[in-house]
């Protein structure tokens, strides 16, 4: 388990286990901020002291090696792995120059300090002075709420009425304060992965240009380079569509904090303060405790804990309720009292002070309070649609015309499903589409109806849904095979799970992907990846029931499912799956990385990524009218080649959260997106030892398998991508022919369709 999201919703709890996260985020990017000033310690000493650059080297690799990002969330997408893997990677490239000696460091200022230096700076250094400022905001709101609870009941009506509203202007700012801070530390751990990694990438490149062997490394790293940079683009969209997300939803908890702190049938938590008495002449005392009531059992938690002791947590302590009355202040001169009757201390009565009105009456409601205040009413939050859309005969009618009219009229348009309509052109197209009035409407000639505003009418009719397409229910169950397993095994647990929908559901997704996976095969002219589809598609077509932080961490895997779908429509839509295995998300053997592949390339140094100055050609984007043409494209600065500004009229309204992402790099060769269809690099943790012996535990015997490799058959195990003109590229299952023992260790030499070429041994297995 990674690093827990931080609630938006906790900050107006301030729970003990809040805080303990909130330093466990804090801690992690310390952390980050060490390496960085390290990392830059050391890219100094390559450049002042070259004498000493075989032990600078060094260091600056065991750096890498040992340092990795955490993550928030549960799970990792395969990108996230690859980017966690890649700092190994970088490790033994490192390594590798370091014996060979031959190398020369020249402009990395550019390349690797300075980005590095700018987001410890910008990002980094911004987010401490953050932390001071909620460290003392803390402080002060807490003083101050102290101060109102002992003021005494018998002050003027004025003074009180002065005193909560001093205190409520605090809360208030506290709370604000808290909600931008937990903000900004989620957003800076998702965004140092990119941040780091990418400035990397640039200066390897720098170092591989010294080189004379350059124009055959820079072959032998290709294939690596364009699966990271797959992997960075994906992170950073997924990342930008996140974003966005988290923003909405604190500015929901934000307009309306009360809605998202109903008390739960189970149980309700908040801070009391406790009496306790003390033998004459001391009186008594009141000690802060954040408390925990479970109402079936009616047992009552109470754990000390004060936010300006360095947030250390005291002893857990629990009584059995019998009975909660209010507390008059003519008893006590203290406001928001309850006297609590305990079961396990007979005779004994427990008084606790809540923090205020609003907070006494729910302990009120929680505890079964004797003496009723009103019931307190209470918004629920639903979002106001403004279209009941139902998926019936007549949805499912605008469905199928709605297609029909895109891929007959823009099915090349740049940005399709990207670029979205004008809002209020969009909402009357929908309403004459789902008034049964779609008869009147011909959307494949009407020139009233631009391709823009039937895309996002389209799409805003799957969001208008009561429910969503692929269902509340199975929204965990298409989650999880997503953060796990091999692709193989991904793609049977999405297959069995589209039969679980019910069959209009089925009906529509089906007639829905077919589509795009249409609109992805003319990605060259329209931009529209499969990965871009996942992206705009995935919270269109699923998402939970509740709103969290948490939840909204799982975008990334929403992607991926739709990914799936889309690449392998016609055998989930078309088929009823043979089988299905209990459990979509058990742990499959994956297939062996990129570098236990390339064992008997260790000595070779290898080509590296500059974002700086990869072939613009490689890289397809999509903006508005005025965006710079490929060859007027400046390659000097130090953004990301694949990142561009998503565009819009002024005129038009977006109509979809996740349209603010940036379009995906559309690489001209056409690969398919790293997370849907990870190739075998970065697909597995575990050793080269570890995979090696998976891919060849039919043999028993070694030495035996040894000597009889010699034209012989053999089967893939795994999926490869060649990686150089002498490799052969294979799926799982492909026979190879003439297999006989090669002159580099660890690679066999075979024949595939006619053609003779290098095979990885710990892939295949001899027949």
């Amino acid at each position: 388990m990674g690093l827990h999201p931080l609630e938006f919703s906790e900050c107006y709890l301030d729970s003990p286990s809040f805080r303990d996260k909130i330093k466990s985020h804090e801690a992690e990017l310390d952390k980050t901020n060490r390496f960085i000033k390290e990392l830059y310690k050391d890219g100094k000493n390559l450049i002042n002291a070259t004498k000493q650059l075989g032990m600078a080297q060094r260091k600056f690799a065991q750096c890498l090696g040992e340092f990795q990002f955490e993550y928030i969330g549960d799970a990792k997408t395969d990108d996230e792995k690859c980017i966690d893997e890649s700092l190994q990677e970088f490790s033994a490239f490192l390594k590798n120059l370091e014996d060979q000696r031959e190398l020369m460091m020249r402009n990395i200022t550019e390349t690797l300090m300075k980005p590095l230096e700018k987001f410890r700076k910008e990002q980094l250094g911004a987010l401490r002075a953050e932390r001071k400022r909620y460290e003392k905001e803390t402080e002060k709101y807490y003083s101050s709420l102290e101060k109102l609870l002992n003021m005494s009941s018998k002050k003027k009506e004025p003074q009180l009425q002065e005193a909560d509203t001093q205190v409520e202007i605090m809360r208030r700012h506290f709370q604000e304060e808290s909600l931008d801070y937990v903000c900004k530390l989620q957003e800076i751990q998702e965004r140092k992965k990119f941040e780091c990694v990418e400035p990397m990438l640039a200066f390897f490149q720098t170092v591989f240009t010294f080189y004379h062997q350059g124009f055959e490394l820079a072959k032998d790293f290709d294939h690596y380079k364009r699966e990271l940079q797959i992997n960075i683009q994906n992170t950073r969209n997924r990342f930008e569509g996140t974003r966005s997300e988290v923003n909405e939803l604190m500015k929901r908890i934000r307009e309306a904090p009360q809605e998202y702190r109903q008390t739960s049938p189970i149980s309700f938590e908040g801070y009391l303060y406790v009496q306790e008495k003390r033998p004459p002449p001391f009186g008594s005392s009141w000690v802060k405790r954040y408390c925990t009531f479970v109402k079936e059992q009616k047992i009552l938690h109470m754990v000390t804990f004060d936010h300006r002791s360095g947030g250390k947590i005291g002893e857990t302590e629990s009584i059995t309720l019998k009975s909660c009355v209010r507390k008059t202040t003519d008893v006590l001169d203290r406001r928001f009292c309850l006297d609590l009757d305990i079961t396990d201390r007979p005779g004994t009565v427990l008084t606790v002070q809540a923090l205020s009105e609003d907070d006494h009456k729910f302990w009120m409601q929680a505890m079964g309070g004797k003496e009723p205040v009103g019931h307190y009413l209470m918004r629920t939050y639903s979002k106001e649609r403004g279209i009941d859309a139902q998926l019936d005969d007549v949805g499912f009618s605008f469905v199928k015309n709605s297609i029909s009219a895109i891929e007959k009229r823009g099915i090349n348009d740049q940005g399709l499903y990207r670029v979205v309509g004008v809002s209020s052109k969009v909402q009357k197209l929908l309403s004459l589409m789902i008034d049964e009035k779609s008869d009147e409407v011909d959307l494949s000639a009407s020139e009233d109806w631009d391709v823009k505003t039937i895309t996002s009418a389209l799409k805003l009719y799957l969001r208008s849904l009561p429910e969503p397409l692929m269902t509340y229910e199975l929204y965990k169950e298409f989650i999880s095979p997503a953060k796990g397993g091999s692709p193989e095994s991904r793609i049977q647990a999405v297959h069995c799970l589209v039969h679980k929908l019910p069959e209009r559901n089925r009906q529509v997704l089906g007639l829905l992907m077919k589509h795009l996976a249409n609109v992805a095969a003319h990605s060259k002219q329209n931009l529209m990846t499969v990965a871009n589809l996942g992206v705009v598609f995935g919270p269109t077509l699923m998402r939970p029931q509740e709103e969290t932080v948490a939840a909204i961490m799982d975008l990334k895997f929403q992607n991926i499912v739709v990914e799936i779908l889309i690449e392998h429509h016609e055998k989930i839509f078309t088929d009823a799956p043979e089988s299905c295995p209990l459990s979509p998300a058990a742990p499959v053997l994956c297939a062996p990385t990129r570098q236990s592949k390339k064992m008997s390339r260790q000595n070779r140094p290898l080509a590296v990524y500059n974002p700086q100055a990869l072939d613009i050609q490689n890289v397809s984007t999509v903006g508005d009218s005025s965006s710079p043409a490929p060859d007027e494209t400046s390659m000097g600065s130090n953004e990301s080649v694949s990142s561009q500004s998503s565009s819009a009229s002024a005129s038009e309204v977006n109509m979809e959260k996740s349209d603010h992402a940036p379009l995906n790099a559309s690489l001209s060769s056409g690969s398919n997106s790293g997370s849907a269809t990870a190739a075998a690099s970065c697909s597995a943790p575990g050793s080269s030892g570890e995979r090696q012996t998976a891919a060849t535990k039919a043999t028993s015997d070694k030495e035996r398998q040894e000597e009889s490799v010699t034209s012989r058959k053999a089967r893939a195990v795994y999926p490869c991508e060649a990686e150089h003109d002498s490799e052969l590229s294979f799926h799982v299952g492909d026979i190879f022919n003439g297999v006989t023992q090669s002159r580099e260790p660890g690679w066999l030499e075979g024949e595939l369709e006619g053609k003779r070429g290098l095979i990885p041994e710990n892939y295949v297995e001899m027949l």
